[in-house]
């Protein structure tokens, strides 16, 4: 299995020097801490919740390349709140299940399992959960490298099953490391080599995994097959153009050399690198590269020329500084990080008015809400109240009117009695009981059927004839097109203008009067029209006593009255008008009802 594998790198990894100062042409230095925390400044400055949760993101990213986990803890939780707010789901299992590996990489285990379960619920898809899951168990179990392989194969399943290669090359390395943790070198360097073909599109990061496998070939002292995959690692970290990790690999591929006895090999290589360290400003390379080329004139015991090594990078190290980008970039990090601190409390601040803000105005809007609702309550309660009272008002109207008529009736009777016309009396009586008891069934109703009010209006004239049968004859029509039925009219309206018009106007006339009553449809209204011959209102109010004057001057207030509150209760356009008939004595009474 060894020598398969081996073969297989062999293969793969074709070494291929050429390191010369012309292949570094086109490298640039990795995008700046600075400048990812300049963004976040910006994202705060114009209070864009959206580029900001981005940029904070990103530049928890560039913390954990550079291993700085609890800065990059932090900055993750602030892109969590973000996005929490933006209700972006998505993000937000992400950056839960980023959490909890940088806070698996700091040892915080609890918190770590708490936020992979917090991502596995509320992950959308099955595998995404599961593999959460499977990471809480794995930290659980991570005393137990054996139960953490099972978790992790697991996850390597789940994620070739989505064709989530970036999370394959994880797993691979995680798996890598967990091989390690149980002394299983070959397993090891399997893994590596899975993550590795996965990387093939990412020079810098195949580069990064190829470095660890030429690590654990050192360790088990097989430096041929460890310098061989340098080599080529060297190769593809110049054509990835990632500078810090050209010089990492230049220092290992040296020290591999020396280790392997190729010392002119070694001492060359770290010439070189030192030469790139200064010309690009990396400070920390320089100051390696210089130890480990002393060590080796050390080792011969050429003192002088490793004095002469040490000199050279004092030398050189003010234009290390100088030129060292990553010094610069450290100081204009923190000044720029303590910006968005400030920043974040400021805006964390506003939040917080914000939401006080918006608390007091949802107190506000409820109250007045609530008030509104009060005030329409006991309007509504008002109207109730007035339109029972207008309701009990009518109803009161309505029933002023009987006592006047029980008492004419009664007054009939006992002239009847008083003539000794005992069959008179008994007839009068008999019809006055049925009309009482007509009226008595629809007292408490304000709108009658026509066919009821045309009853006891004939049953009332029937009595007043009986009485006054030498003083009127009387007639009562109706339109063809009406229904007696169907049509609905005020009660107790029609039969005083009958009264009147029989007791002030007929009965004072000397012949033998006429009393006409005719239901008409006009449109959508109603019109009753009462019409008699009598001695006419002018003449009616001379005769009258100073008694009869106060009851007619009451009975028509109460029909104004109660017409007034019927238009208010039912919305009706009820019209009254009384007059004289020019061409002939008598009266004219109209009403008109919808």
């Amino acid at each position: 299995m060894k020598q398969l594998f081996y073969f297989f790198f062999l293969l793969v990894f074709t070494p291929s020097i050429l390191f010369g100062q012309d292949s570094l042409k086109g490298i640039k230095s990795p995008s700046s801490l600075n400048k990812k925390a300049q963004k976040v400044e910006k994202s705060l400055t114009e209070n864009n919740p959206e580029a900001l949760a981005k940029s904070y993101e990103e530049l928890a990213d560039g913390l954990i390349e550079t291993g700085d986990f609890v800065r990059a803890e932090f900055y993750i939780n602030n892109a969590l709140e973000l996005y929490k707010k933006q209700t972006n789901s998505e993000k937000v299992v992400q950056l839960t299940r980023r959490l909890a590996q940088v806070q698996e990489s700091q040892q915080k285990y609890k918190e770590a399992i708490t936020n992979f379960r917090s991502a596995g619920n509320q992950a959308q898809g099955a595998s995404a959960s599961q593999m959460n899951f499977n990471d809480a168990n794995r930290v659980t179990q991570r005393a137990n490298p054996g139960a953490q392989m099972d978790y992790i194969d697991a996850n390597i399943e789940l994620a070739e099953a989505d064709a989530e290669s970036d999370e394959q090359i994880q797993l691979y390395r995680q798996k890598a490391e967990t091989n390690l943790l149980k002394d299983d070198k070959e397993e090891a360097i399997e893994s590596y080599g899975k993550a590795i073909e996965l990387a093939a599109e990412k020079p810098a990061e195949a580069a990064r995994l190829k470095r660890q496998v030429a690590i654990i070939y050192a360790d088990d002292n097989k430096l041929d097959e460890a310098i061989a995959i340098t080599e080529n690692a060297l190769e593809q970290a110049i054509s990835g153009g990632e500078i810090d990790e050209i010089l990492s690999q230049k220092l290992q591929l040296a020290d591999l050399y020396f280790k392997n006895n190729q010392e002119e090999n070694a001492i060359s290589l770290l010439e070189e690198t030192y030469t790139q360290a200064v010309q690009f400003g990396k400070t920390y390379v320089a100051k390696e590269t210089t130890i480990n080329h002393a060590a080796i004139f050390e080792s011969k015991g050429n003192t002088q020329q490793s004095l002469k090594l040490h000199d050279r990078f004092l030398e050189d190290f003010e234009t290390l500084i100088m030129r060292d980008s990553s010094l610069v970039d450290t100081k204009l990090f923190t000044s720029t990080e303590e910006k968005i601190l400030q920043l974040e409390k400021e805006r964390q601040l506003k939040d917080a008015l914000l939401e006080k803000s918006n608390t007091f105005n949802l107190v506000l809007v409820f109250s007045v809400l609530a008030m509104l609702v009060l005030l329409a309550w006991i309007a509504r309660s008002l109207y109730s109240i007035q339109k029972k009272n207008k309701r009990i008002a009518l109803q009161s109207l309505r029933r002023e009117m009987n006592p006047h008529f029980i008492f004419n009736s009664l007054n009939s009777v006992n002239q009847f009695i008083a003539q000794n016309n005992e069959l008179e009396a008994n007839k009068y009586l008999t019809s006055y009981s049925n009309l009482m008891r007509s009226m008595m069934e629809t007292s408490n109703e304000d709108f009658i059927t026509l066919n009821d009010e045309l009853e006891q209006l004939k049953k009332y004239l029937d009595l007043e004839h009986l009485r006054f049968q030498d003083k009127f004859e009387y007639e009562i029509s109706v339109d063809e097109t009406l229904d007696p039925d169907a049509v609905k009219i005020p009660g107790m309206l029609i039969q005083p203008q009958l009264e009147n018009a029989i007791w002030h106007g007929l009965r004072y006339k000397e012949e033998k009067g006429f009393l006409k009553l005719h239901f008409l449809q006009e449109g959508n209204h109603i019109k009753v029209i009462i019409e008699d011959n009598g001695i006419g209102l002018e003449k009616s109010k001379a005769i009258k006593t100073g008694n009869q004057k106060l009851h007619i001057s009451r009975g028509l207030n109460n029909v104004r009255e109660r017409i007034e509150l019927l238009n208010d209760l039912y919305k009706q356009n009820i019209q009254f008008k009384i007059e004289n008939l020019k061409e002939s004595s008598g009266t004219r009474v109209t009403l008109t009802f919808n």
